[in-house]
């Protein structure tokens, strides 16, 4: 079987184009590894989070969440985030799980507090509020007597 030259350099181009794009992705992937700090939170339910989401406040991304565990003292899920290196969280802030649209997607909401005390690496913030489930709250309305 005879491969046409032109066949030879459309190949090339894909093997360059898929090497470009994997040295892109592994740049990104360092240079969110290295940049920021960590801190961790507690909740009751992580509540469909998962590795990757964000980390937002006042709506805008400041950083992601790196890991999700289950703290077997107590049965709360403790989650751990990276957040970027210029942001700095008061020490009485609040955090809560939210719903980016109705048809799912979750991400983490930091709610600053007013201490002058700020955050530092490997903190943990207790103040946090579950995520409302819209269907048990749908449940509520349906069966409810009222």
């Amino acid at each position: 079987m005879r491969y046409s030259s032109i066949e030879i350099l459309m190949g090339a181009v894909v093997l360059v184009t898929a090497i470009f794009f994997l040295i892109l992705g592994m740049q990104s992937i360092d240079k969110n590894q290295t940049d920021g700090y960590n801190i961790s939170l507690i909740f009751g339910s992580s509540a469909g989070l998962k590795n990757g989401d964000d980390v937002k406040i006042s709506g805008i991304n400041v950083g992601k969440i790196t890991k999700l565990d289950l703290d077997l003292a107590d049965y709360n899920a403790k989650i751990y985030i990276k957040l970027n290196k210029e942001i700095k969280i008061p020490d009485d802030s609040q955090a809560r799980i939210t719903s980016s649209s109705l048809l799912g997607g979750n991400f983490l909401d930091i709610i600053p507090g007013s201490s002058e005390t700020y955050l530092k690496p490997d903190d943990i913030i207790y103040d946090t509020t579950d995520a409302v489930s819209f269907t048990d709250l749908l449940g509520k309305v349906v069966f409810s007597k009222e």
